[in-house]
């Protein structure tokens, strides 16, 4: 009997001390990390070409949190020991050795050299470079813990310049009191045919005292721009003003928005220009059949209200090749800006070919609303 209780008191004891490693391995403890090392590479003091280069080897310890965990590594660099500006990079790395994207690394390189005030004239440029390495310990509901390491310095990075070319826009979109601020009803603008000159216009009704804006994206994506991000040009007494960042009208009514655009540096420089809204007629159904731009007389009248027609005069002669109409861009023939009514939807040549004709009668006129982009013939 003694014997079977000693047992079982043994026993017990056994099943309590696994109890409690369960419990310890169930419920880790995290510990900070005092110390966390980024290496100084071996060939530290060899040139690292990051235009001609695939990869740049970095190794680091690993930090100790106290429990197995999936630690997440973060590389930042920099041109200043202090890392008073710094580059964290893109790609995340998961263990202690990580062969770091070159050309990653260039973009980087490159942003903080035109930082430090050079341009693209000046690459390539060999400077030293400061790297760190930021470990996180991570689970689902974000970072738990991180440190931050050494610094280490690579004496001698040599790289060309590793920006992608700036382009000019291809597509722009308005957005503002006329389309109540919705990008779902925001109207495309339209390009000057080819559709690489980054010139756009658009017919828009703007209300008195409103404002909008413009943007290459359908989004409030921080790419809008405003007034304070473009040139405003008054050629219909628009009285343009900054209206809380958008570009305000004083005077509601039709206007021929015409944005261009060209690459300055990095950068790219808009020009506004709030014009006149004259929609000309040209082409066979004048008189005498003349394809002369702004002629006298075959100017549309413009409406009063966002939802009515423009319409032209009556046409002169029956025309088997029809109408053209078009809106006036200054520095662009008629045709890089003409459309043309079919089955009652207004189509825009823009950056595509020549348009369809439509057979017409002499009195017959233009009927074309810019709102909702229909129109009609009769």
């Amino acid at each position: 009997m003694k014997n079977f209780s000693l047992y079982t008191l043994l026993l017990a004891g056994m099943m309590g001390f696994a109890a409690c490693d369960a419990d310890r391995d169930s419920n880790p403890t995290l510990q900070e990390p005092t110390q966390f090392v980024l290496n100084t590479p071996a060939y530290v003091n060899s040139v690292y070409d990051l235009t001609s280069s695939s990869s740049v080897e970095l190794t680091c310890s690993q930090p100790d949190f106290g429990y197995t965990a999936p630690t997440i590594y973060s590389v930042e660099v920099s041109l200043s020991e202090s890392f008073g500006e710094s580059v964290e990079l893109d790609t995340k790395y998961t263990t202690a050795k990580m062969a770091v994207d070159a050309n990653e690394m260039a973009v980087a390189f490159t942003n903080l050299q035109l930082s430090n005030g050079k341009v693209e004239a000046d690459f390539p440029v060999t400077d030293a470079m400061y790297i760190r390495v930021k470990a996180s310990l991570t689970a689902t509901s974000g970072t738990i813990s991180s440190i931050t390491s050494n610094v280490i310095k690579l004496p001698t990075v040599f790289s060309e310049f590793a920006l992608p070319a700036v382009k000019l826009p291809t597509k722009l979109y308005l957005i503002g009191a006329f389309s109540s601020w919705d990008w779902g009803k925001s109207p495309e603008m339209i390009p000057t045919v080819d559709g690489t000159t980054g010139t756009f216009w658009r017919m828009v009704y703007l209300p008195a005292n409103s404002g909008f804006k413009f943007n290459t994206a359908t989004a409030w994506d921080g790419g809008e721009k405003g007034f304070a991000a473009a040139t405003v040009v008054d050629n219909n007494s628009a009285s343009p003003y900054d209206d809380g960042g958008n570009i305000g009208v004083t005077k509601g009514g039709w206007y021929l928005v015409v944005i261009r655009s060209a690459v300055n540096g990095r950068n790219i420089d808009y020009t506004v220009e709030l014009n006149k809204p004259e929609v000309w007629l040209i082409g066979g159904c004048t008189t005498d059949g003349k394809w002369d731009e702004l002629m006298d007389g075959w100017m549309f009248s413009v409406p009063e209200t966002a939802d009515d027609y423009f319409v032209s005069p009556a046409f002169a002669q029956d025309a088997p090749e029809g109408p053209r109409a078009y809106v006036k861009i200054d520095g662009y023939d008629w045709w890089k800006s003409e459309f043309m009514v079919f089955d009652k939807k207004l189509t825009y040549r823009g950056a595509g070919g020549d348009l369809d004709r439509i057979a017409t009668k002499a009195g017959q006129k233009m009927y074309l609303n810019f709102t909702n982009d229909t129109g009609k013939i009769e």
